[in-house]
């Protein structure tokens, strides 16, 4: 595999592509040591793989989980609108399951058609791993928020960011400490949310609750915002997406626990509806679809044959914003 003689050679596999299309702009000791591996692994490249991006097709490939969160279908529409721009069509696979088999046939689906590169939307590590060692030979990729190293160029969230304004802007209206009602663990997303929630709290000397699970669905909210009703001084709550916030208004007002008088609440995304909700919904804004457009533009460089190694210091991290509403307020005294 190609990941197998970028690790060799000390590269990453898009200067592996590079070396194997004889593109340009690789220095010379770099193509030696790849050439080098190549013979020492006896790596046959696929042909035709190579043979479709030098025609340099005008579709762009996306391999996604099917999902109708407001994140990921931001994402993908960021991706659509930046590739029409562009001049490129788009192409989406979507594997049945998150199991390698599955992701290897959407991703062999993929690429039978003529698609110039391949931009990977998944939740976590080991989907975007499975279908990163599935890419043809000399296929470009970006991958968005998830990666298995820094090997591929990634366009994220700056999550760390986000959920730091939220739970810092809880902390300045007087809360002595902020609970968090958290996705799923086994998304990327979620747990860099926890991480950071549970380190801004850390770092202002204030103790860390116990996580309370959800789903990222409106229902789960609801189920933590009832058993957040039944515990003593709660009187500030971190979502970890507005549809989870909506399930808590809804469960602390069902309890009689008024919002923001006895509690404050803060999301995660800024849905659409999240200014209309009662009260109106002080949350953090992530640029999904600013997301999908730098992963176009990433791998529109890759295929510019720009250096990946380069272009990885070139892609920040899109930093969200927090739009205060009328979900907070200062702690009652």
């Amino acid at each position: 595999m190609i990941g197998d003689v970028a690790r060799l050679a000390g590269v990453s596999p898009q200067t592996v592509s590079r070396v194997l299309n004889e593109r340009p702009n690789v220095r010379e000791e770099t193509r030696k040591r790849v050439l080098e591996a190549i013979r020492q692994l006896d790596y046959r490249p696929n042909l035709m793989a190579r043979g479709l991006v030098r025609r340099q097709a005008h579709t762009i490939g996306v391999i996604s989980f099917d999902s109708v969160l407001f994140g990921p279908a931001s994402t993908l529409l960021g991706i659509g609108r930046a590739a029409r721009a562009a001049g490129y069509g788009v192409t989406i696979a979507t594997p049945e399951s998150f199991d390698r088999g599955s992701i290897v046939e959407a991703m062999a689906d993929l690429t039978s058609h003529t698609v110039a590169g391949v931009i990977t939307v998944f939740p976590s590590q080991v989907a975007t791993t499975s279908a990163l060692l599935s890419l043809p030979a000399g296929l470009p990729a970006v991958a968005v928020e998830a990666t298995p190293d820094e090997s591929v160029p990634t366009v994220r969230i700056d999550q760390v960011e986000g959920v730091r304004m939220a739970v810092e802007h809880l902390l300045r209206l007087g809360h002595s400490t902020v609970w968090h009602v958290s996705g799923p663990r086994e998304r990327m997303d979620a747990q860099a949310r926890i991480e950071a929630w549970r380190a801004t709290l850390e770092q202002a000397g204030r103790p860390a609750p116990q996580v309370v699970p959800g789903d990222w669905s409106a229902e789960s909210g609801y189920q933590a915002g009832l058993e957040l009703a039944e515990r003593q001084g709660v009187t500030a709550v971190f979502a970890a997406n507005d549809h989870m916030a909506l399930g808590l208004l809804r469960a602390f007002h069902e309890r009689g626990i008024r919002v923001p008088e006895d509690v404050s609440v803060v999301g995660f995304d800024d849905i659409p509806e999240a200014g209309y909700l009662i009260p109106p919904l002080t949350t953090v804004r992530p640029d999904h679809e600013e997301v999908g457009r730098r992963s176009v533009e990433t791998l529109l460089r890759l295929l510019d044959g720009a250096d990946a190694d380069a272009d990885a210091d070139t892609v920040p991290f899109v930093v969200p914003t927090l739009v205060r509403r009328a979900s907070t307020a200062p702690a009652a005294s």
